[in-house]
C-alpha cells in the first residue's frame, strides 16, 4: 500500500470551514435524473445560489409531478431530452445509475465539463452550513455493504457518539451534510456507481467487503468495476480495511494512494494475525488496534452477539468493527453495538419452524455471491432459488453448495440456467421445476419445498437472481415467501410462528 500524503483536489474542502459561496453561486449546474438524489442534488445547489437545470429522459405524470415542485422553487425541468446538454452547462452531476456511455456525458465531455455524481457534491459541501465536518467510515463491496454500514452506526452509537448511516441507503447524503443536525462521523455506504462518479472523495478508513463480478453491464469489465470499488481506499487517513479471505481487496489496498501513517488491516473468521481483526474460540478479537499486536489481542464481542451469527454476518461485524476501532471506538462499545443491532427484513431472517423444518427468507440474496454466502450457512437446505439471472452462471455456486442441498424447488424466468447447473454438478439431488412466473409461485414453491424437506432441515430462499420478473421488488419476494409460509404453519396442528 502506497505511504504518502493526499492533498484534497480542488473543492473537496479539506479545511474545516465554510466554503465560499461564489464557488456555487450563479453557476449553471446541469443535473442529470429526477429521481431522489437528483432532486435533492438539485434543491441543494439552488439553495446556495446555482443555475441548475434537471433533465430527464421520462415524461410520465409522475415525473411531471416532481418537475412541477422543483419549477416552483425556480429550478429548470427539462423532460424528454437525456442526451442533450443544456447551453451554458459548466458541471453535470449525474444520479448514480446513469451509465459512463450515456449521450449527454458524452456531449459533456466534447464540451470540456466534469461529470460528477451527489456523493463527490456532497463531499465538497461539507462544512457549507459554518460546523466542523464530519469524518466518513465509508463501506462498499459486492454484498453486505446496508447490513455492515447499519452495524457500524449501531457501534458508534453505542459509543456514544453523534453519527447516521447514509449514502446508499436511506436519506440523501446532501440532505444530512447540509441538514441543522451535527454529526461526529457518518457511516457511509457506497456503490461502485457512486464511487465511479466521487473522484475527491477521501474517508477517514475504507472498507471493501468483498468483490464478484456484478453490474458489468454498466461498468464494461471486472476490472473497471473493481478498479470503481477500490476508489474507496483512495486517500484513506487511519486504515484500509480488506477481506483476507478475498485477495482482490487486498490488491485494491495495494493500489491505493493513502496518507502517510495509513494502515492495511484485514479481518478473518479465523485466528488474526498482527494488523487483523478474527475470530478465536467463538470471540471477535482485535490485533490490529492494541498496543501490542503482535503479542496480544483484545476480546471485542462473542459471535453469540451477532444476529444472525451466519458465517458472512460475522465477516460483516468485523468490518464495522475494524473501521469503528480505527475511528478510536472502545471495546465495549463494539460489543453493546453489535448486540443491539437488527438486521433489516428479508435479510436470512428467521420466518417460522413447521414440523422440525425451518424456514429462512434472503430475498436479499439477488446475486450468486450472496446466495453462496446464505447457503453456507445451513448444513442441510431445501432451496428455493430463481428469477432474473443477469446474465449470471451458477455452476460454482451450485458445485459448492451441492453437499448441503436436499433439494431445489426452482421459480422464474431464468430457472433453467439454474437447472442445468444442477444437473451438472449435482444431479442426485431432487428439483422441482415450477413452470410459471406469477406471484402466486411462490405459495407453491413453499408447499414443494416442504414436501422435500424433513425434521432439521432448512428451507432457505436464496434467488441468487434479482425479482422483478415476478415481484415488485425483492422485499415483495420477501413477504410473499413470509405469508406462504405462515399460510403452512397454520395449516399444521400447532404450527409454530416465528
Amino acid at each position: 500500500m502506497a505511504g504518502h500524503q493526499v492533498t484534497p483536489p480542488s473543492g473537496s474542502s479539506g479545511s474545516s470551514g465554510p466554503s465560499e459561496p461564489s464557488a456555487w453561486s450563479g453557476k449553471n449546474i446541469t443535473v442529470a435524473g429526477l429521481g431522489v438524489s437528483g432532486i435533492s442534488a438539485a434543491r441543494a445547489l439552488a439553495g446556495l445560489g446555482a443555475r441548475v437545470t434537471v433533465v430527464d429522459g421520462g415524461d410520465s405524470p409522475q415525473l411531471r409531478e416532481r418537475a412541477a415542485g422543483l419549477e416552483a422553487d425556480g429550478i429548470a425541468v427539462r423532460l424528454g431530452d437525456a442526451e442533450t446538454l443544456p447551453e451554458g452547462t459548466e458541471l453535470v452531476v449525474t444520479s448514480p445509475g446513469w451509465k459512463p456511455s450515456s449521450p449527454l456525458f458524452a456531449a459533456a465531455a466534447e464540451a470540456g465539463v466534469d461529470v460528477v455524481g451527489d456523493v463527490e457534491i456532497a463531499w465538497r459541501l461539507r462544512g457549507e452550513n459554518g460546523r466542523k465536518p464530519a469524518a466518513w467510515l465509508a463501506v462498499t463491496g459486492t454484498n453486505g455493504k446496508t447490513t455492515t454500514v447499519q452495524m457500524l452506526a449501531s457501534i458508534l452509537k453505542a459509543a456514544g457518539l453523534r453519527t447516521r448511516a447514509v449514502g446508499n441507503i436511506g436519506t440523501p447524503i446532501i440532505d444530512v451534510v447540509l441538514g441543522d443536525e451535527e454529526y461526529d462521523v457518518l457511516a457511509v455506504e457506497l456503490s461502485s456507481y457512486q464511487l465511479h462518479w466521487a473522484p475527491s472523495v477521501r474517508a477517514h478508513s475504507g472498507a471493501v467487503l468483498n468483490l464478484a463480478p456484478d453490474h458489468l453491464d454498466w461498468h464494461g469489465s471486472m476490472k473497471a468495476y473493481a478498479a470503481d470499488k477500490g476508489r474507496i481506499y483512495e486517500g484513506n487517513q487511519v486504515a484500509c480495511v480488506y477481506n483476507a479471505a478475498d485477495p482482490a481487496t487486498e490488491h485494491l489496498v495495494r493500489q491505493a494512494d493513502v496518507e502517510e501513517g495509513c494502515r492495511a488491516i484485514g479481518f478473518t473468521l479465523g485466528a488474526p494475525g498482527p494488523s487483523m481483526l478474527g475470530v478465536v474460540e467463538g470471540i471477535l478479537v482485535d490485533r490490529a488496534f492494541v498496543e501490542d499486536r503482535r503479542t496480544t489481542a483484545q476480546e471485542l464481542a462473542e459471535v453469540s452477539d451477532v444476529k444472525p451469527a451466519a458465517p458472512h454476518n460475522v465477516a460483516n461485524a468485523l468490518a464495522a468493527a475494524a473501521l469503528a476501532r480505527a475511528f478510536g471506538v472502545e471495546p465495549q462499545a463494539v460489543r453493546d453495538g453489535l448486540r443491539a443491532f437488527r438486521p433489516d427484513a428479508h435479510r436470512i431472517a428467521h420466518v417460522a419452524d413447521v414440523a422440525g423444518v425451518a424456514y429462512v427468507d434472503d430475498s436479499k440474496a439477488t446475486n450468486t455471491h450472496a446466495a453462496e454466502a446464505s447457503l453456507a450457512a445451513y448444513e442441510s437446505i431445501v432451496w428455493i432459488a430463481g428469477g432474473l439471472a443477469k446474465g449470471a452462471t451458477f455452476d460454482t455456486l451450485v458445485t459448492k453448495a451441492a453437499k448441503r442441498l436436499r433439494g431445489v424447488v426452482l421459480i422464474g424466468a431464468d430457472r433453467a440456467v439454474i437447472a442445468e447447473a444442477l444437473a451438472r454438478h449435482a444431479p442426485d439431488v431432487p428439483v422441482v421445476d415450477l413452470d410459471r412466473t406469477d406471484t402466486g409461485a411462490m405459495a407453491e414453491a413453499v408447499r414443494e419445498a416442504a414436501r422435500l424437506a424433513g425434521p432439521g432441515d432448512t428451507v432457505l430462499m436464496a434467488p441468487a437472481c434479482a425479482s422483478m420478473d415476478m415481484f415488485t421488488d425483492y422485499n415483495k419476494r420477501g413477504e410473499a415467501f413470509a405469508e406462504a409460509v405462515r399460510d403452512l404453519a397454520g395449516q399444521e396442528p400447532g404450527g409454530a410462528g416465528a
